[in-house]
């Protein structure tokens, strides 16, 4: 008897689904498209013409969404991540003040399936929308054998711009400014492993279970959105003079906050000062995490941090609050040891 032939299909890898999958997601992709993009859905690279700018500094980021996929894998909920991803990036490079222009992802799978792939991207382009920036390009990828049955990874580079005289480094902090911190979501993207083992492991809590202290499910508390601040921080550059911005991503306050303090600049944060959302406190309790930790691993409900002089925070205080943030002050910029204290 003849051996069958051997196809890539047979190996695991099926032409079929990509094209079913390409086709899907091909409005959801040119939806978001900006007038500086030239190429289309399918090229071999994805064509941005640069607009006028004087002395344009491009700012890019590479992240990925870490173990909250896993959350996604539970539920069944593939929309999320994407937009997740998105704004993870998009605030990583507002910080230094760009404007982000547009944004490439890859989806590496097992097994392709053309629903999943559509909702990840409905998600990513739902983020790319609410920034300004085009989703311009991507890799889906499938690899039989190298991820688990029914999961993926997913991961985003976003590529922003800034006038150079416009970048927001952090030189000019200086004793006497203050911080004003930015609530978060929740968890946002970050610490979901420590979470995960907690709830899961440790509690034996299922995914769909109602925790009365949280006034949801633990599924749907975990997968709250990350927070995107893109917009904020892009139009109180019009409002008053920023100093220094720090996103809270794994680290928390402490690793993040320092990387844009001169040395000579020490930052007091007032635990006090905010409202800590109920997820914390809740992982906090069940897992025994002591407080450094539960700062060193998550966010505590600050997602973004802004330095600015003492005289402009009362501007940028009320314009915050009227866009629809929850600003706070949360703590000032003193003479010192160059560190964190959080008090």
């Amino acid at each position: 008897m003849p051996k069958a032939e051997l196809t890539y299909a047979s190996a695991g890898v099926s032409f079929d689904a990509n094209e079913a999958a390409m086709t899907s997601i091909k409005s959801t992709i040119e939806s978001t498209y900006r007038p500086e993009v030239l190429s289309h859905v399918g090229s071999f690279g994805g064509l941005f013409q640069l607009g006028n700018y004087n002395q344009p500094v491009l700012v890019s980021s590479t992240d990925s969404v870490g173990t909250k996929l896993k959350l996604a894998f539970m539920t069944r909920r593939y929309d999320t991540t994407g937009f997740d991803l998105v704004s993870h990036c998009g605030n990583d490079i507002v910080v230094q003040g760009a404007e982000p222009l547009f944004f490439l992802d890859y989806i590496g799978t097992s097994k392709l399936a053309p629903e999943v792939t559509s909702e990840i991207v409905n998600g990513l382009a739902k983020g790319c929308l609410e920034i300004g920036c085009t989703l311009i390009g991507g890799e889906t990828a499938e690899l039989p054998g190298f991820y688990n049955d029914e999961e993926y990874d997913l991961v985003g580079t976003i590529v922003g711009v800034v006038e150079r005289d416009q970048v927001i480094t952090g030189n000019q902090i200086e004793t006497g400014d203050l911080l004003i911190g930015l609530s978060s979501m929740g968890l946002h993207t970050n610490g979901f492993s420590l979470a995960r083992k907690i709830v899961f492991e440790h509690c034996g809590y299922e995914i769909d279970q109602h925790i009365p202290e949280l006034g949801t499910t633990i599924g749907d508390e975990l997968l709250k959105n990350h927070k995107s601040y893109v917009k904020t921080v892009l139009d109180l550059q019009n409002q008053c003079k920023i100093k220094g911005i720090a996103h809270i991503t794994g680290g928390g306050l402490p690793d993040n906050l320092i990387r844009i303090l001169p040395k000579n600049c020490q930052a007091i944060i007032r635990k006090d000062s905010w409202r800590i959302p109920p997820i914390f406190p809740f992982l906090q309790v069940k897992g025994d995490v002591c407080q450094k930790e539960m700062f060193h691993v998550f966010n505590m409900g600050i997602g973004l941090v802004i330095v600015m002089s003492r005289d402009d925070a009362d501007t940028a205080m009320a314009f915050l609050e009227d866009v629809g943030e929850t600003p706070f002050l949360i703590g000032e910029i003193v003479s010192g040891k160059h560190g964190i204290e959080i008090i």
